[in-house]
């Protein structure tokens, strides 16, 4: 018996300590585990607090700091991401140069056709076209981030109106546009290509449409991050684009014309350019107004100090001399020189 409680003595810290590990080790696969799911998934049919709290975080509504920098912040991001393209340009363009000098080598050694060393030609070209319309796409959206700038203490005042709702006003006005041909039977009749489904263009802008409806969020109050505003935004254009082209195209008669794809850089940035443009010649016609208004407010004052009456007008001084407090009108007539008797 006095040996067992001797063994007891010495060796009675086992068991704590296997079940602590063991409770350890529990924690930790139960961690690993959570960390191995992927954003968002959770086990089907169990709601964690993880899930809770991100569906808390959506429903809550957008402040008002936040909903007035939206445009703003959206453009930072989108000149953000115009940039890592520009830098992924260079790189492309690094790359085919060096392919260009490998396949002019290895044509010297005549290890290759002339039709590899023009096709190495042909990607280099490709390359340098796509960092120029990648540069031209960074001016446009560093011109998008400062026409934000100019309107933001607008909106803060409250003379503008909010980004997101004006671009809600912007999507209700294309689908304004396109129910009066469905609802104006003159106009159908007119133009039978706006209201049939089968006509491509019209097709194409249905595509656009129903794209911007699934973008579009419930309300102005519902929370969107910047990149989601990018996405709306972007479809709302193409929807607006597209309907342009098919109307266009009906008033024509029914003949399309060329025109770049919705998804080509070139056009990208020349709509980008003709947005910035309208936005900042709305802003130089507001000032010229307020210009105009501020010179035609002196003239008035000018004309009232003018028509004044001879009470409230300064006179001059005694004796004909004029006052040095400051401009005397009218001026005092000259006396003239005595006349010496002949």
């Amino acid at each position: 018996m006095e040996p067992l409680l001797a063994l007891f003595a010495e060796w009675w810290w086992i068991g704590p300590a296997a079940a602590g590990a063991g409770t350890v080790g529990w924690v930790g696969v139960r961690r690993t585990r959570r960390r191995a799911l992927p954003a968002g998934s959770s086990t089907p049919g169990v709601t964690t607090t993880g899930d809770r709290a991100a569906r808390a975080w959506a429903s809550r509504p957008l402040s008002k700091s936040a909903a007035r920098r939206l445009e703003l912040d959206a453009a930072q991001l989108d000149l953000q991401t115009a940039r890592l393209a520009v830098a992924r340009g260079r790189a492309d363009v690094k790359v085919a140069d060096a392919e260009v000098v490998r396949a002019q080598a290895e044509r010297a050694a005549s290890r290759v056709s002339p039709e590899a060393v023009s096709a190495a030609r042909a990607r280099l070209v490709d390359a340098q076209r796509d960092l120029r319309a990648a540069a031209a796409e960074v001016r446009a959206r560093r011109a998008g981030v400062k026409a934000a700038k100019v309107m933001l203490p607008a909106i803060r005042s409250g003379s503008a109106p909010l980004p997101i709702v004006r671009l809600l006003a912007e999507h209700d006005a294309i689908l304004a546009r396109w129910m009066a041909y469905e609802t104006d039977l003159a106009l159908a009749i007119d133009y039978p290509a706006m209201t049939d489904p089968r006509s491509p263009l019209l097709a194409e802008f249905l595509r656009a449409h129903e794209r911007a409806q699934w973008l579009r969020p419930a309300s102005p109050q519902t929370r969107l991050e910047p990149a989601e505003f990018l996405a709306y935004r972007d479809a709302v254009r193409r929807a607006a684009h597209a309907f342009d082209h098919a109307e266009q195209t009906a008033r024509r008669g029914g003949q399309p014309q060329p025109s770049v794809e919705a998804g080509d850089a070139w056009s990208r940035v020349a709509s980008d350019l003709a947005d910035t443009a309208q936005r900042a010649l709305a802003r130089s016609m507001e000032s010229m107004g307020r210009a105009a208004a501020r010179s035609w407010n002196d003239r008035g004052a000018k004309r009232t100090a003018k028509n004044a009456p001879d009470a409230e007008r300064p006179t001059p001084r005694a004796g004909g001399a004029a006052s040095t407090n400051g401009p005397v009108w009218p001026p005092p007539a000259r006396d003239r020189p005595p006349t010496t008797p002949s």
